[in-house]
C-alpha cells in the first residue's frame, strides 16, 4: 500500500511529517498512512463514521487506528477509495546531522555515495546539475530544509548548471577575495585620508598616499576601526536573518533555488572549498545598499573610511572561513573551526559567529561546542 494513489505520478510530491501535521482542519484534512500523504477534506462529509472521527486523527498516521477492528473496521473497498486521495509521500528522515556531534581537529568526513544517498533521500542526485533538479522538485520547503542542512561531502565540487562554461562562474578559489577587494579597501582607505586633509580628487584620479596629514589618517584610521567591528555585526547578522531565511522562505522551487544558490549549498556540500567564499559579483550586490546607506548617513571621508574597515574585515571573515574548513591553524582559529563546524553539523540555528563568538554572546545565540 505504500504507493497507492502514486503509481499514476511521473514523481510524487514529497512531504515531511511535520508537513502533514500542519493539515488539522475541518477545511485542510491531511492524513498519513505507510508512508502515503492524503488530503482527505472533501471525503470528511461523506465519511459513515462522521468527519469527527477522521477529524481526530487529522495532521497525523492512521495505519493502526484503520487496521484496528475495534476502533473502527475498515473494508478493502475503503482503502482503494482512501488512495484516490494521495496527494504525495513522506520523505525519509534519515539524517547526518547529530546534536552530540563533535569536531576533531584532523576532522575530515568521508565522500556520500551518490547514488546511495539519492536512493534514501529522494533529494537531489550528486551526479547530475543541481540547480535544474531544484527549479523541477516536487518536494516541500519543509523536506527542502531537512535535507539540505544534512551535509554531503564530494571528493570534486558537484556541478549546479552543467556546461563549463556555466559553472566556472560558480566556483572561486579563496585566494580571489584578497585579490579583488584589498585593493578596493586600500583605494577608498587612501581616499577617506585625501579628504580629511581637503584634498578632493576626482573618483578616477588615485590618491596620494603621502599627501593627507598625520591627522587625517587618525581620521581615516578611526572610521576603519570602526568599519572592521561594524563588519563583525554586519557578518552576523547577515548569517542570521538572511542565509538563514527559513522559516520566511515562501514554499516555490524558485525560493528554495535561490535559497540554495545563496546559502543553502554552503550547508549541503559544506567542504566543496570552491564553493566556500563569495563570488566577487555577489558580495558586490549584498555589500551595495550598505555602501550607499553609508554615503548617505555621513559624509564621503567617514563613508570611504568605514567602508574601507568593512571590506579589510569582510577579506579577513571569506579567508579565514576558507580556513576553518580546510587548514591546519592555530588555537584561537582550531577552537574557531569547531565552533563553526558545529554549526554545520550540530545545530544550523545556533552558532552564527565564523570569525568570533562576540555577538552570539551579544544575542543569546551561542552554540555549545
Amino acid at each position: 500500500m505504500t504507493d497507492s494513489g502514486l503509481k499514476s505520478r511521473k514523481r510524487a510530491h514529497i512531504y515531511t511529517v511535520e508537513d502533514v501535521a500542519t493539515h488539522k482542519s475541518a477545511k485542510d484534512c491531511w492524513v498519513a498512512r505507510k508512508g502515503v500523504v492524503y488530503n482527505v477534506t472533501e471525503f470528511l462529509a461523506d465519511h459513515p463514521g462522521g468527519e469527527d472521527y477522521i477529524l481526530k486523527y487529522a495532521g497525523g498516521d492512521v495505519d493502526e487506528v484503520m487496521a484496528d477492528g475495534s476502533e473502527h473496521e475498515h473494508s478493502q473497498s475503503a482503502y482503494q477509495m482512501l488512495s484516490e486521495y494521495a496527494v504525495g509521500k513522506i520523505g525519509s528522515d534519515f539524517t547526518t546531522v547529530d546534536e552530540n556531534w563533535v569536531a576533531t581537529d584532523d576532522f575530515h568526513p568521508e565522500d556520500t555515495n551518490a547514488a546511495d544517498d539519492f536512493e534514501k533521500s529522494q533529494f537531489l542526485d550528486l551526479t547530475k546539475p543541481l540547480l535544474w533538479q531544484l527549479l523541477n522538485s516536487q518536494f516541500s520547503k519543509s523536506y527542502y530544509l531537512q535535507q539540505v542542512h544534512n551535509p554531503r561531502h564530494l571528493s570534486q565540487s558537484a556541478r549546479l548548471f552543467g556546461p563549463a562554461y556555466l559553472e566556472m562562474f560558480t566556483l572561486t578559489g579563496w585566494y580571489v577575495v584578497p585579490i579583488v577587494w584589498l585593493p578596493i579597501a586600500a583605494f577608498l582607505f587612501f581616499r577617506s585620508a585625501a579628504q580629511f586633509a581637503g584634498i578632493y580628487t576626482s573618483v578616477l584620479e588615485p590618491p596620494s598616499v603621502f599627501a593627507a596629514s598625520s591627522a587625517a589618517y587618525a581620521q581615516t584610521g578611526t572610521c576603519w576601526a570602526i568599519g572592521v567591528v561594524i563588519w563583525t555585526l554586519l557578518e552576523y547578522l547577515l548569517h542570521r536573518f538572511l542565509f538563514h531565511l527559513d522559516d520566511y522562505l515562501p514554499d516555490h522551487p524558485y525560493f528554495l533555488t535561490l535559497h540554495f544558490l545563496l546559502h543553502g549549498v554552503h550547508h549541503y556540500l559544506p567542504m566543496d572549498r570552491w564553493r566556500l567564499v563569495m563570488p566577487p559579483i555577489l558580495f558586490f550586490v549584498l555589500s551595495y545598499p550598505f555602501t550607499r546607506l553609508a554615503h548617505l548617513v555621513f559624509s564621503m571621508p567617514v563613508a570611504n573610511g568605514l567602508v574601507a574597515g568593512a571590506f579589510t574585515m569582510y577579506v579577513v571573515y571569506d579567508c579565514m572561513h576558507y580556513a576553518l574548513h580546510h587548514t591546519q591553524l592555530p588555537q584561537y582559529m582550531r577552537d574557531m573551526k569547531k565552533y563553526h563546524l558545529a554549526h554545520h553539523y550540530k545545530n544550523f540555528e545556533l552558532g552564527f559567529g565564523v570569525t568570533s563568538k562576540i555577538w552570539d554572546v551579544v544575542f543569546n545565540t551561542v552554540l555549545p561546542v
